[in-house]
């Protein structure tokens, strides 16, 4: 029976022969750099590629110190290192340590002259680029039928809003039969009146994504109607396509983001919106309740009635503090005369002839105050209280009183 192998042990059979070769080991290689891809973790992932076939390189992030440039697509470089096999995919590719720069390859050379072109007769200006409608109903979508691409499209547009109709035109986007198939498509959608039309395929080397640098396909984009997206590869890959589009997308995922908008994002928006609009409706309601009641207090204290019933308010405070006025000049009067009627009570003859005192005048009238005053025999009158008695004077008598 013949003997069975796993495929690892396979791999690593031809994996030692490679080791065994001396020739693999150190080995210089010229081409044309195509699907250069830096990865996060500092290693560089490249093709190398001549007119009769390709290879695949890579660069690891610790070999990277002697490279002195970017490696970009349509670079013609010499690439030293060694060839090995990949035992858990079972490929072959070439391990570089060095890379030295020779020339620019042909196809990038195309895609600068078509570039400058295009450019000189103003198919990339700003002025002719067509704004993405925000809200659409109908989304193009001109790609392959299968991929990761129209998935992803589907899927994302879906997803931001499931009321969107997708109209899928399914194109070849590689090959000889790739430039007419989009033209068709960016066609046959702007006939159907869709309001966007995403034009694009998935990464792929500059050979694959060459049909988007044709200058046919860049003239329908820039001829049509609709606003056209370009979602061609991936973020680092860069067409024709990409600079005469209204817009450019990194991804096709990105393409989908772009064109449809997040009905999430429109229904959050509202949600704040209407609450904002009730905070600043009820605040509104609330400053003209005030407001109209300001009004009718105004109102209320400014009508003849109430100016009727203020000023007869204000009149009997004037006529109470009138009153009291009176009242306490009237008592203070009357507490004065009392004090002048005690005072004149001190001061009274009456008073004086109350006590037991009396008064005594001549006949004529007239008072006196001295024994010297009156003649023996003169008649005199004497006032007492409840009248006088006459009296006549049989001696008068000086007294003489010694104050102590």
């Amino acid at each position: 029976m013949q003997n069975v192998y796993t495929v690892a042990q396979v791999n690593s059979y031809i994996k030692n022969m490679f080791t065994q070769d001396y020739m693999l080991q150190s080995v210089s290689v010229k081409g044309e750099v195509s699907n250069c891809k830096y990865h996060t973790s500092g290693h560089i992932y490249f093709t190398l590629k001549d007119l009769s076939g390709t290879i695949a390189c890579v660069m690891f992030a610790g070999s990277r110190s002697g490279l002195t440039f970017r490696l970009e697509e349509g670079l013609q470089v010499i690439a030293a290192g060694r060839i090995d096999v990949y035992e858990r995919d079972g490929k072959y590719q070439l391990y570089a340590q060095k890379i030295t720069r020779q020339g620019i390859g042909d196809l990038y050379v195309r895609f600068e002259q078509l570039k400058r072109e295009l450019e000189e007769r103003g198919m990339f200006a700003s002025e002719y680029k067509r704004r993405i409608p925000k809200y659409i109903r109908t989304l193009g979508v001109v790609t392959a039928q299968t991929g990761a691409a129209v998935r992803d499209i589907i899927n994302i547009a879906g997803r931001r809003n499931p009321c969107v109709q997708i109209i899928l035109y399914p194109a070849v986007v590689q090959g000889e039969a790739a430039a007419p198939s989009i033209i068709n498509g960016i066609h046959a959608l702007e006939a159907l009146g869709v309001d966007v039309i995403i034009v694009g395929r998935g990464g792929g080397s500059i050979e694959d994504l060459w049909a988007f640098n044709e200058e046919s396909v860049a003239q329908a984009v820039f001829d049509c109607t609709v606003p056209v997206i370009s979602a061609v590869g991936h973020e680092t890959d860069t067409t024709i396509t990409d600079y005469v589009a209204d817009l450019r997308a990194p991804t096709p995922s990105a393409a989908a983001e772009l064109a449809v908008y997040d009905i999430r994002e429109l229904s959050e928006r509202l949600g704040t919106l209407r609450e904002s609009y009730r905070r600043i409706m009820k605040r509104k309601l609330r400053e003209a309740a005030l407001q109209l009641q300001n009004r009718r207090t105004r109102l209320h204290y400014l009508s003849p009635l109430s100016q009727i019933r203020e000023k007869r308010n204000f009149a009997m405070k004037l006529e109470e503090a009138f009153e009291d006025a009176m009242d306490r000049r009237l008592a203070e009067k009357k507490q004065r005369l009392l004090l002048y009627i005690e005072r004149m009570k001190g001061l009274s003859p009456l008073e004086k002839l109350r006590q037991g005192y009396a008064y005594a005048a001549t006949a004529e009238g007239k008072t006196f105050v001295s024994v010297e005053q009156v003649r023996n025999g003169e008649r005199l009158k004497v006032y007492v209280t409840d009248g006088f008695v006459e009296a006549d004077v049989v001696r008068a008598e000086r007294i003489r009183y010694e104050v102590p």
